[in-house]
């Protein structure tokens, strides 16, 4: 995987960039995991269609897994 950072405060403008769908699929697992989300036969489906999507979809659903896990301010 390419090493890329999920962006960790609020977006104001997409994420540019291209991944490719592995490693798409390979940030928003790390996110979940990160966040302790267990996941489903199911769960992983939809991140492997999810991971389909283009970087500036993918981007800030990662970050907002990532945001949620953070300890409030």
């Amino acid at each position: 995987m390419t090493d890329f950072p999920i962006p960790t405060g609020p977006l104001d403008k997409a994420p540019v960039g291209y991944r490719d769908d592995a490693d798409n699929e390979t940030a928003l697992l790390a996110a979940l995991a990160a966040a302790g989300v267990q996941l489903g036969k199911y769960d992983e489906r939809l991140v492997t269609w999810l991971a389909s999507w283009e970087w500036a979809t993918v981007a800030p659903i990662a970050s907002w897994i990532t945001r949620a896990n953070q300890p409030a301010a």
